[in-house]
């Protein structure tokens, strides 16, 4: 540093730094593809939608629904043409998740009405009358309940095990087994991450459960109530393939191994960001752009089933929560075949 430099006062240096120009982050090419439909926007303003889930309709594809939540009064149930179908007030319900079990389709909610103590809102789900059945409230431990997704294991004699992870907003992610006849639940062992997180999603063909870490990044652990709780990071947040902050995580499979993608909402660009499973390597971004139906903006929750689902969907569905939607917020439907085009995903 030269002496004319180093005689400079404090301040003015201070000045000179703040001035110089931020670092360039890599530009990584983003694709673009536009939603097929668009749910009722939620009848709560500001922000309320929130978080999706799918389940399909084995028999009649075209008739599957999708489960969604308002994160200020309740849960919604709607068609894969929009159109609300029910409605069941639950309070302050922020993620949600369902699963096909012997029992029927359960759907289990993260309840934040108590700040302080966490609970799962579960229900089920009468997929004849898309109607949702409220069947109680489990005791989650400590702390505000933010994020939610559910595993169920293989059904075996004598019955497999129904399980959610909870995602507490500091970090903390409990391992519950639930008891959806009886609505109870126990805590089997308790993860964490070191600040916010929300979204998560299980992946049933490997057992391993993704974690979104909002400011950074994604990670991994083993599922199994008995495997270490020690975290493996999948993929930090670099503003460039994965911008903070990172939310909803879904996983687009193929096949019964390890085939297909982990999708990221990044949230802070109006992306998302794909993973390939088999080996967790970058595979790609995209964006849903304004077509016959709006663009997507800073999504929170995404959910992605691939399989048909009727002429609209033939591939693969995903559901996205717009966060900028006017007048009031609510969720876009893609053809998940378009994404498979758009980034040449084999």
């Amino acid at each position: 540093m030269s002496h004319s430099i180093m005689r400079l006062p404090f301040a003015l240096l201070l000045l000179l730094c703040a001035c110089a120009p931020p670092a360039v982050v890599p530009t990584v090419k983003t694709a673009s593809v536009t939603a097929d439909a668009e749910t009722a926007p939620v009848a709560t303003g500001d922000d309320a939608a929130d978080d999706p889930a799918i389940w399909r309709n084995a028999a009649i594809p075209a008739a599957s629904l999708i489960v969604a939540t308002d994160k200020k009064r309740g849960l919604h149930v709607y068609g894969l043409d929009g159109v609300e179908r029910h409605f069941v007030t639950a309070g302050r319900v922020n993620n949600v998740d369902l699963v096909e079990t012997s029992a029927g389709v359960i759907v289990a909610a993260s309840d934040r009405s108590d700040e302080a103590n966490a609970h799962i809102a579960l229900f089920r789900l009468d997929t004849d009358s898309a109607r949702l059945q409220p069947l109680g409230r489990v005791p989650a431990g400590a702390g505000e309940a933010y994020g939610l997704c559910m595993w169920a294991t293989p059904e075996v004699p004598g019955g497999g095990a129904l399980t959610a992870f909870i995602v507490i907003k500091d970090g903390t992610i409990r391992q519950i087994e639930i008891d959806p006849a009886r609505a109870v639940g126990r805590i089997v062992r308790t993860l964490k991450l070191a600040s916010q997180s929300e979204g998560c999603v299980v992946d049933p063909r490997t057992a391993r459960l993704y974690v979104a870490e909002e400011d950074v990044g994604i990670w991994r652990f083993d599922a199994r109530p008995g495997a270490s709780a020690r975290p493996v990071k999948l993929a930090g947040v670099d503003r460039s393939r994965l911008v903070a902050d990172v939310e909803g995580l879904a996983i687009a499979s193929i096949g019964a191994g390890n085939g297909g993608w982990l999708v990221a909402s990044s949230q802070g660009d109006n992306a998302y960001t794909l993973y390939r499973l088999s080996d967790e390597r970058y595979a790609g971004r995209f964006r849903i752009a304004a077509g016959r139906f709006g663009a997507t903006q800073e999504t929170d929750g995404i959910a992605v089933l691939t399989g048909n689902f009727g002429p609209a969907f033939p591939h693969g569905l995903m559901v996205a929560q717009d966060g900028e939607n006017a007048p009031t917020q609510n969720f876009k439907l893609l053809h998940w075949g378009k994404v498979q085009a758009a980034l040449a995903l084999r």
